[in-house]
């Protein structure tokens, strides 16, 4: 099993920036492709930005030019730098991750994300 821990959600204004942390645990082995994903009120979860243990990076038309994701994997962390924030971008935020060989997602508990306007 993984264990993922995000932190660093919270209320920011529209416009300004915060930055999400998601530390992977446990049976880390062959961990491969991690990644954010998010989902508003009464709406499904979708793809924020995801990347590989080789850092190739994948992410949504909305958010792009505007966050950026990036992983230290000496510490088995990913991150999501989230500027130019929009009211749109509120959501609860869930850290994801895959292994190698293994068709299994694992997923943080998730961090709310609200912006003001």
């Amino acid at each position: 099993q993984v264990q993922l821990v995000e932190s660093g959600g919270g209320l920011v204004q529209a416009g300004g920036s915060l930055r999400l942390s998601c530390a992977a645990s446990g049976n880390i082995f062959r961990l491969n492709a991690m990644g954010w994903y998010r989902q508003a009120p009464g709406k499904q979860r979708e793809l924020v930005a995801t990347i590989t243990r080789s850092g190739s990076t994948n992410y949504a038309d909305s958010v792009k030019d505007r966050f950026t994701i990036f992983r230290d994997n000496a510490k088995n962390t990913v991150y999501l730098q989230m500027n130019s924030l929009k009211p749109e971008d509120t959501a609860v935020y869930y850290c994801n991750a895959k292994r190698d060989y293994e068709f299994k997602d694992y997923w943080g508990q998730g961090t709310q994300v609200t912006v003001s306007s």
